[in-house]
């Protein structure tokens, strides 16, 4: 079996998640293309990963392709996760993840909806809530924000249950409901409200916002495309690597992968990786490279099985859900962590020493980090300890 090495992995990494300087793009849409899509659950990390790897972005170019060119959208996609996806790959992801997880979520809405005793006929009268909102949202000519609409349909501002025991809570339907509406293709998210950290999303059709109905795949073929375009971007990797980060059960893997020509490569780990069979010949090496990396980015993401970029740093750097925090690369690994203080300073802290000439380029780095991010302060969606630390040391 072909032997693909790790510092064959850290090179195809650097080159095909343009991370390297001379990869770069002059578009993030391009750039997300290359990750098939930006994680985005924190929406300051969306700026901050298309920024690490678009030459001369700004926070107003970002919202331009994703506002007004529209060659971004988000979508809860695989894993049940917020992504930021080229527009031409929406029906690929929904049909390939988002499909599924809709008809879950509705279930467990109408669930809700029952045990709440809100209606006598939870389904007839949630399809009755969400007719209402489809036409409300058609009446207006701009997005919405959520609070807009459950002041025009009244079933949206109803109650259900969340949670238990400690974590028990309630939310409003209008929560769920733009939620699953938005999984089945039907709204997406437009510009929030506030500045661009902020999650508060106002909502459209998205046949108005799209141009058009959102084209409808079959599941199979979506999924083997979805799991080509990973391999594309991320190969090799393993079987495992893709059933965690789809989140498709292993056997729905294993059925995209018997549609796609692959081949398996050992690993320096003594694992079995698979490429795609045309991709089996070593990139280019690039020029050294540093990067101040956000929260969730898509490439710490990436993987399930991480050691080979990560090292021993997990602890550090990830919370115990498995979340990533900010991260410091430098010689195709990550070395180190970072936050943003409240003055609005970002700070750096070195796990493993990448030389003075990696040191004084992640010094140059942090400082354009933090003039680049202006007065705003990134605060991650899940804190890591690494990141905690470097916060209350301020």
């Amino acid at each position: 079996m072909q032997r693909i090495t790790t510092q064959e992995r850290l090179t195809r990494l650097a080159r095909r998640h343009r991370l390297a300087p001379s990869t770069w793009s002059g578009d993030p849409a391009e750039a997300a293309r290359s990750l098939v899509g930006y994680h985005g659950t924190d929406p300051a990390s969306v700026y901050l990963q298309a920024r690490a790897r678009t030459a001369d972005l700004t926070q107003t170019g970002l919202q331009r392709a994703l506002y007004e060119a529209r060659s971004l959208v988000r979508l809860i996609g695989m894993r049940r996760t917020l992504f930021v996806v080229p527009t031409e790959l929406l029906p690929v992801v929904h049909a390939a993840a988002s499909r599924a997880i809709a008809a879950r979520e509705r279930g467990r809405l109408v669930a809700m909806v029952r045990e709440a005793a809100i209606a006598v006929e939870p389904t007839t009268w949630l399809e009755s809530v969400e007719a209402a909102t489809m036409a409300a949202l058609a009446a207006h000519e701009e997005p919405v924000a959520a609070a807009t609409l459950s002041a025009e349909v009244v079933g949206l501002r109803e109650r259900v249950a969340v949670g238990s025991g400690r974590w028990a809570g309630s939310m409003s339907v209008a929560t769920r409901l733009l939620m699953v509406l938005a999984m089945e293709g039907r709204i997406v998210r437009a510009p929030p409200r506030g500045t661009w950290i902020s999650g508060q999303y106002r909502w459209a059709p998205a046949a108005r916002w799209l141009g058009g109905d959102l084209l409808q795949l079959p599941t199979d073929a979506a999924q083997a495309d979805l799991i080509e375009r990973w391999l594309r971007g991320f190969g090799p990797g393993t079987e495992r690597d893709l059933a965690w980060w789809t989140g498709l059960p292993l056997g729905a893997v294993r059925r995209a992968l018997a549609r796609l020509a692959t081949a398996e490569v050992t690993l320096d780990d003594g694992t079995t990786g698979l490429v795609l069979e045309a991709d089996r010949e070593p990139d280019p090496p690039t020029e050294p490279w540093i990067a101040l990396l956000p929260a969730l980015d898509a490439t710490v993401m990436g993987w399930q099985a991480r050691d080979w970029y990560l090292g021993p740093h997990s602890p550090a750097l990830f919370d115990t859900s498995g979340n990533a925090g900010p991260t410091v690369w430098a010689g195709g690994r990550i070395v180190g962590g970072w936050s943003q203080r409240q003055d609005g300073t970002v700070v750096v802290r070195l796990l493993e020493d990448p030389g003075r000439d990696a040191r004084l380029a992640i010094d140059a780095e942090a400082a354009a980090l933090a003039a680049w991010i202006g007065h705003i302060r990134v605060v991650p969606r899940f804190r890591t300890p690494l990141e905690a630390e470097l916060v209350a040391a301020g």
